[in-house]
């Protein structure tokens, strides 16, 4: 559909799992959570449809966390909804499925703590730049604070591992971490001078 070239606007709630069949893997559930029928954590990455979609180069693509920066979400719906074309954007969204210990009511503070850790990072990549020779890619979030298994530590799904099978959650966390800081690295090449680091967010 959006690879049509057609003037679509799609938002992708991410719950990270099949909610409505009650919380079943998927391709979009990450490397050692727990979900249905993936009891002892889930083996595989998750796919990066963000990333497979920035490839396109006409998809106008962006990733945001309402708990983590409302001014950034904001922007991305300003620039997808203005961009004659398609358009996707990527919401972080906690679920009841995700176990978050300190309950569903600190559901926008477990999303900035997402964004924080690296765990989710937040980008707007807008083919427009490029008619103005310029990087259509924006790196919207800050080097990773180092707290990532603080963070999944936080929510049952990654908890309950520990608990059942912590020589396989030791490994599988410990390699989710290195792929979401490889992942953030990436991201911030394809930035540049686009990066968190380098620009200040209005």
């Amino acid at each position: 559909m959006l690879a049509s070239g057609e003037d679509i606007n799609v938002l992708v709630f991410d719950t990270e799992v099949y909610s409505n069949t009650g919380g079943q893997s998927s391709k979009a559930t990450p490397k050692g959570s727990v979900a249905k029928f993936a009891s002892s954590g889930k083996k595989t990455a998750k796919k990066d449809m963000a990333r497979m979609l920035m490839t396109y180069g006409y998809i106008y693509v962006a990733t945001v966390s309402m708990g983590a920066d409302k001014n950034q979400l904001i922007k991305a719906f300003k620039e997808a909804e203005s961009y004659d074309g398609p358009s996707i954007i990527f919401c972080y969204a906690s679920c009841i499925n995700h176990g978050i210990k300190k309950g569903m009511g600190k559901s926008l503070e477990e999303q900035n703590l997402a964004v924080k850790s690296g765990y989710w990072p937040l980008f707007r990549f807008d083919p427009r730049l490029k008619e103005q020779n310029k990087n259509p890619m924006t790196l919207d979030s800050k080097q990773p604070d180092g707290s990532f298994q603080e963070f999944i530590s936080g929510e049952i799904r990654y908890a309950s591992l520990e608990k059942d099978f912590p020589d396989e959650a030791k490994k599988l966390h410990q390699t989710l971490e290195r792929e979401c800081m490889e992942r953030y690295e990436v991201l911030k090449q394809m930035a540049g001078s686009n990066s968190s680091e380098n620009i200040e967010l209005t």
